[in-house]
């Protein structure tokens, strides 16, 4: 049970656009990075293992990678402002919620079978 005086000071944390992405897709996430007075972006690829733990303003989704032979998982909020843009490179075949079980595959294993589309006539 929540408070609605939480609710009221979320409203305006909210990200006003949806990110339009599922569970196994490879996404491009743009992240605001600070050094110092500047401000850079600093893109991060993987594919979407865990998406929307938590709710409201809480919101998280997991994205994972494999840097040098080492996997590298990354947790973003959804409605931080650090996010610059998201962008789906590929959609992928889901067939559950969690996509956990990547994490003990190597190599190829780690591919997932891409997810068709119906072309616009």
């Amino acid at each position: 049970m929540r408070h609605e005086a939480f609710d009221i000071v979320e409203q305006g944390s909210h990200r006003e656009e949806a990110l339009a992405f599922e569970i196994g897709d490879t996404v491009d996430v743009h992240c605001r990075i600070q050094e110092g007075n500047k401000e850079r972006i600093q893109v991060f690829s993987g594919i979407v293992i865990a998406h929307r733990r938590g709710n409201g303003i809480n919101a998280t989704f997991t994205v994972r990678r494999i840097v040098a032979g080492e996997g590298v998982e990354r947790i973003f909020p959804v409605h931080s402002p650090k996010i610059a843009k998201l962008e789906v490179k590929r959609h992928g075949v889901a067939r559950r919620a969690k996509l956990y079980y990547l994490r003990n595959r190597v190599g190829k294993a780690t591919r997932l079978a891409e997810r068709r589309t119906k072309k616009p006539e």
